[in-house]
């Protein structure tokens, strides 16, 4: 007999276990989380909060999307992305970013309700955490997981708790394993793994100084800073990333891993902290330094029985794009609702194989991005001919160069504007934060052909309703002056259909389907004088179905299938979908 029994045990209070664990909560699913530290997060490592991440918040309630909002620096002052020879040096060009620029923020706005900003960890992760208790998840602090064993039943898991040093066991139906990039339960379990672990040195120095007359008119999340000579490759680049505006800061500094882990001190931290902010004078106060590897890694499959894995357990990447957080709690969403619907009977354990189908994809895409966007400072260093020599003197004489009045020199300058601009790839590729396109058995397609982008995929967010796709945003009005998105139609643990005039006969299909099922099915006829009313007619134009037609929504607001018209049997075609979807 275990010691402890429960329907999901959660390893890892991160940003995915806690995004798991408050979903799960909120969808009355009994669930066990536990943490080998008796804290949160202490750093602020993941800061970037994009579009996508702050849905699934305002999905949780808006409550908990305010919050968020309340905690993140805006995104109106994180775009001024700066590259510079000091904080306090010459500037060498600037990049708007984070959707800062016009028709960047054009984009956001017409693509979702919510806003992207800065939240960095500290925050996002107790407001996750204590949601999830809030709502009736049982968490368990300073406890580590050990082992565990599956079978046909379930998963039997032992911890340890690290304050009486005693195991113990849980007895689960199913184990999710978000304990990071050094997962024991995806080593266990035996999850493939493409890419290489450890490629690059870097160490994090946090630190207090107010910066607030060198960056204040220029405001951004992050300082890029050359100066030939200073540290790993003799290029000098460190990051000077604000935490809090304007004197909460984060050093990422590179080292040379093959020299192996150094000895930093707050001496050492110090010196680099004031070379790159390059005011000799300024106060600083430094207020703590670790160490981490770049790593390039992926899993290839996610899950195995009754046992998956989330997070950066089974993608592991440098923090370029800010796709880690973003990523682990979007691992969560998929996976939540799932596991709900399966524990309730709601579904068949076919469903939980999509899980890996649908992200598993998304995994290797964002760890192969990340990895190039830093290749892809390549161009900014020869175009300061930094990569023609390792003489910090001639490297210096280089980057001087622009300044010249020669064809050279006009050449160097176009080639720096250019190289920088390509940045956008990692500071602004708002198709890589939205573009998820789903292709599993979870969704029924119909034979219908995935709609082509129209411009670049990795740049730009594209809506559509092609069953796998991220619902389109538009905005519905209803009585009393009520403004919603259609997202905020749809989620909350249950399927929705939207329909048109002329789709009654799906809204009393959808009530027969959900009786016969036991499945929370939602229906919505948005249309003039209907409870919704879509003034714009964007929700038309988005929908690329007719007013008779109908589009099923999943609880992850992804799109399950779509109908152009009425069908001639309404509920015998719902049942087929819903059934082939939910393996019934």
């Amino acid at each position: 007999m275990a010691d402890i029994e429960t329907d999901v045990l959660i390893i890892g209070t991160g940003p995915a276990g806690s995004a798991t664990a408050a979903l799960l909560a909120s969808y009355g699913v009994e669930n066990m989380a536990i943490n080998r530290y008796r804290w949160l997060a202490n750093t602020p490592r993941a800061h970037i909060t994009n579009q996508r991440t702050m849905e699934v918040l305002r999905d949780l309630g808006r409550e908990v999307e305010a919050e968020g909002y309340l905690h993140a620096s805006p995104q109106e002052i994180m775009g001024e992305n700066v590259f510079c020879t000091a904080i306090a040096g010459e500037e060498l060009g600037r990049l708007k970013t984070w959707g800062t620029h016009p028709t960047s923020k054009a984009e956001h706005l017409l693509s979702s309700p919510s806003e992207m900003n800065d939240l960095p960890q500290t925050f996002m992760e107790p407001l996750l955490f204590k949601t999830a208790c809030a709502r009736g998840t049982q968490a368990r602090m300073s406890t580590e997981y050990v082992s565990h064993v599956q079978d046909a039943e379930g998963v039997t898991t032992t911890c340890r708790d690290r304050l009486t040093g005693k195991d113990f066991t849980v007895r689960s139906k199913y184990l999710v394993g978000a304990d990071g990039g050094n997962s024991l339960v995806a080593q266990h379990l035996g999850l493939p793994f493409e890419g290489k672990m450890g490629v690059a040195g870097s160490m994090n120095i946090l630190f207090k100084a107010d910066l607030a007359r060198y960056v204040a008119h220029r405001p951004s999340v992050l300082y890029w800073v050359l100066q030939p000579g200073s540290n790993v490759g003799g290029i000098g680049m460190g990051l000077v990333r604000m935490i809090r505006p304007w004197n909460e800061w984060l050093i990422n500094w590179g080292y040379d891993i093959s020299q192996g882990v150094p000895d930093v001190d707050n001496a050492f931290a110090e010196g680099v902290a004031r070379d790159l902010i390059g005011d000799p004078d300024i106060d600083i106060e430094i207020t703590s330094v670790s160490t981490w590897t770049v790593n390039n890694c992926y899993a290839t499959r996610t899950q195995k029985g009754r046992v998956f894995c989330m997070g950066d357990a089974i993608h592991r990447h440098p923090p370029s794009n800010g796709l880690g957080s973003n990523t682990s709690i979007q691992d969560g969403f998929n996976l939540a609702w799932k596991l709900a619907m399966v524990l309730k009977g709601q579904a068949g354990p076919g469903l939980l194989e999509t899980y890996s189908e649908e992200r598993a994809p998304i995994a290797t895409q964002i760890v192969t991005r990340a990895n190039q966007s830093i290749e892809e400072f390549g161009p900014i260093f020869g175009a300061l001919g930094l990569l023609d020599s390792i003489d910090p003197v001639k490297m210096q004489e280089n980057m001087d160069r622009r300044c010249d009045d020669g064809s050279a020199a006009e050449n160097q300058r176009a080639a720096l504007r250019e190289a920088i601009a390509f940045k956008v790839y990692e500071f602004d590729a708002h198709g890589v934060e939205m573009n998820h396109r789903y292709k599993s058995t979870g969704v029924e397609t119909d034979g219908q052909p995935e709609p082509a982008f129209t411009c670049n995929p990795e740049l730009h967010f594209e809506q559509t309703t092609w069953p796998g796709a991220r619902l389109p945003h538009a905005w519905l009005f209803g009585e009393g002056n009520r403004k919603a998105s259609t997202l905020d139609l749809c989620g909350h643990g249950k399927f929705t259909l939207l329909t048109g005039i002329g789709g009654q006969a799906w809204v009393d299909a959808a009530e027969i389907l959900s009786a016969e099922l036991g499945l929370p099915l939602v229906a919505h006829v948005i249309g003039p004088r209907q409870t919704w009313q879509d003034h714009y007619g964007d929700w038309a134009r988005a929908r690329e179905v007719g007013d008779a037609g109908v589009v099923l929504v999943r609880p992850d607001h992804h799109v399950a299938w779509r109908s152009e018209g009425l069908a001639a049997d309404p509920a015998g075609e719902l049942r087929r979908v819903l059934k082939t979807i939910l393996d019934l």
